[in-house]
């Protein structure tokens, strides 16, 4: 998978390399825009160091393709849409990037994809996971290198798809966080989703939507677990200290990258 990647990645730099626009210029500028800053800072620190020892390691350190020097320019989004769409903008107009990579948050993303048509510039999307990027809102200027939405969620269903076995989901009010639902509940075939409970990004205090959640299952029979699905900023999973046991309640959840 990562052979396949660095061969991705390097096939899309020669073909800016011998591109016309770039006969004049002895670099190729790739714009890197993602949340250096905001709530998914930890995976954005994640990717652009993900980012640089991957051009290194695929040029053998000397950071050219085609003899042509690589020029990383970064971009903080912040995490907002708005804003990921006009520093892509901006990077393949005024600073010339021969195409992009990023931006960390599955909403940037989707705000992004149109902007890559718009310049006919290529958008490679990592991290961003939501399965309408290479979905219905896809362009042929967008290539991904990441996981999607229904990777998480099927895998994390297989484990838990059992007759008898009823299921609440608590997400991000955001792509991603809807995304992941509606992959999740599509590959649940025996067990019920009994609820989805939709809470904003910036959420803290969980109090409230867990309540919701838990008069959802507390009477419900047999097996009940609450899926999470949550990036970033805030702690869903302090939920447990709402005595969940008490209902027999479980919760079930994919992976995570420690610093978050």
């Amino acid at each position: 998978m990562i052979q396949r990647r660095q061969l991705v990645a390097l096939a899309a730099l020669a073909a800016c390399a011998t591109a016309p626009v770039h006969a004049q210029s002895n670099e190729i500028r790739i714009a890197h825009v993602y949340s250096k800053t905001g709530a998914l800072e930890a995976y954005g620190k994640q990717t652009q160091t993900g980012l640089m020892m991957g051009l290194e390691y695929a040029t053998g350190g000397t950071m050219e393709v085609n003899g042509k020097k690589l020029v990383v320019i970064e971009k903080d989004d912040q995490g907002k849409p708005d804003l990921g769409k006009s520093l892509l903008a901006a990077a393949y107009s005024d600073d010339k990037a021969a195409l992009a990579v990023g931006p960390t948050a599955s909403g940037v993303a989707l705000a992004m994809l149109p902007v890559a048509e718009e310049y006919k510039k290529v958008l490679i999307v990592e991290p961003a996971v939501a399965d309408s990027i290479t979905g219905d809102k896809w362009n042929k200027y967008i290539f991904r290198t990441g996981r999607n939405s229904s990777q998480d969620a099927i895998s994390n269903a297989v484990a838990i798809d059992k007759a008898g076995v009823t299921v609440a989901t608590l997400a991000q009010d955001n792509a991603f966080g809807r995304d992941g639902v509606k992959a999740f509940g599509a590959a649940l075939k025996n067990a019920k989703l009994a609820h989805e409970e939709y809470l904003p990004p910036a959420t803290t205090d969980f109090t409230a939507g867990a309540q919701r959640l838990i008069d959802k299952l507390k009477d419900q029979p047999g097996r009940k677990i609450i899926w999470i699905v949550w990036a970033g900023a805030g702690n869903p999973f302090k939920i447990v200290d709402l005595d969940l046991k008490r209902y027999n309640i479980e919760i079930a959840t994919g992976g995570n990258i420690l610093p978050a």
